[in-house]
């Protein structure tokens, strides 16, 4: 089954939520944990969605290479404008799906486009 969003003036975290349960099969009857239901979901301008100020400021995301002192924090607006909001909507998804072998294989039915 095919999906497509427009995230024109959407908040991630909502947009994040609808798109998780999709990517999960929870919408469906024959729901299984074990079981990744057959859906591609296409989201249309992530880049248009609505940003909150205040998040833009303090939502810091963590990266570490595993080196001492590698540790990297950079706020939403650093990566809003490094990478746009394709990977801010990536993030928010993919934080919300299981982590299990499963979650690499449900990230990408996902398709994101500015």
């Amino acid at each position: 089954m095919k999906y497509t969003f427009d995230a024109t003036g959407k908040k991630p975290g909502r947009l994040a939520t609808e798109l998780a349960v999709l990517l999960m099969g929870k919408n469906r009857a024959e729901f299984a944990k074990n079981k990744i239901p057959d859906v591609q979901i296409e989201v249309m301008n992530a880049n248009l969605m609505s940003f909150d100020q205040n998040r833009l400021r303090d939502k810091t995301y963590a990266s570490h290479s595993g080196y001492p002192g590698s540790l990297k924090l950079p706020n939403m607006q650093e990566l809003l404008d490094k990478k746009g909001g394709k990977e801010i909507l990536r993030r928010a998804v993919l934080g919300m799906l299981p982590k299990n072998k499963l979650r690499p294989k449900m990230i990408k039915r996902l398709t994101i486009n500015n």
